[in-house]
């Protein structure tokens, strides 16, 4: 487990630093799903936790720009745990957005 920081000097709950949150969301999101991590497009720290957008592949194509990608959202606990997530958004690869 990683090294936890307080957020509200000693006696306040304990909470995992962003490197770390980072991580974990992008590692349990990976396991839940069955698939390779993504990247962490967004990272916001919540009164519950964290809240994280991970990026994943979700069907690999050939040529890789042609894979469909998802974005979801991914709520972790102080200590890093999964919350819950849910799928925000599913665009090709090489999309860009306007």
């Amino acid at each position: 487990m990683a090294t936890t920081q307080s957020t509200e000097g000693t006696s306040g709950p304990k909470r995992i630093g962003a490197p770390a949150a980072m991580r974990h969301a992008a590692a349990q999101l990976a396991q839940m799903l069955q698939c390779e991590p993504g990247s962490v497009s967004a990272l916001r720290g919540t009164d519950d936790g964290w809240s994280a957008d991970v990026e994943i592949v979700e069907i690999p194509r050939i040529p890789d720009t042609s894979s469909v990608m998802a974005s979801y959202r991914v709520r972790l606990d102080h200590q890093g745990e999964l919350m819950g997530y849910e799928r925000t958004r599913r665009y090709a690869r090489g999309q860009i957005d306007r």
